[in-house]
């Protein structure tokens, strides 16, 4: 079952890059007691993730966080050392960089995509929330173009 607007979100975990590397941090830990705008990406080092999704992001962090958000995440089936990289390549310093390396939690989230055809396997939809303490309070899943996803359109939601 596909998550929906008013559930909590389920447990779980992510990987992020550290001082001392990947340190696990739990949803709880990310979520509870927070604002949180979490993106997702297909990939990392992709073409629309890199030329349009995540730079939204990271060009609007300022006026996202003015509207009382704590923090940005982005997630991706990927490893926490690509994730890493792809932050530092997209000089995303304001956003958690967060790794999903086996699809776990975007299975428990029931946004998973079926990549195969294109040699990239199970990945995640492209998709954007905000989610007020471990409660969705918007969800924009893109099937094609960058649009409900986009840091504009989550910035109208705030």
């Amino acid at each position: 079952m596909t998550i929906q607007v008013g559930d909590k979100l389920p447990a779980g975990s992510f990987k992020v890059m550290g001082a001392e590397g990947p340190q696990e941090h739990t949803i709880s830990e990310l979520f509870d007691g927070k604002k949180v705008v979490m993106l997702a990406v297909p990939g990392a080092f992709t073409p629309g993730c890199s030329m349009t999704h995540l730079p939204g992001f990271v060009v609007n962090a300022d006026k996202i966080k003015a509207n009382g958000v704590d923090s940005i995440i982005c997630t991706s089936v990927n490893d926490v050392f690509v994730m890493d990289a792809w932050g530092k390549a997209q000089n995303a310093e304001e956003i958690i960089m967060a790794a999903d390396g086996s699809g776990d939690y975007v299975k428990t989230l029931g946004l998973e995509l079926d990549g195969s055809s294109f040699g990239m396997g199970t990945r995640s939809q492209r998709y954007a929330m905000i989610v007020d303490n471990g409660v969705v309070t918007y969800l924009g899943v893109d099937a094609k173009a960058i649009e409900a996803s986009a840091a504009d359109a989550v910035l109208a939601q705030l």
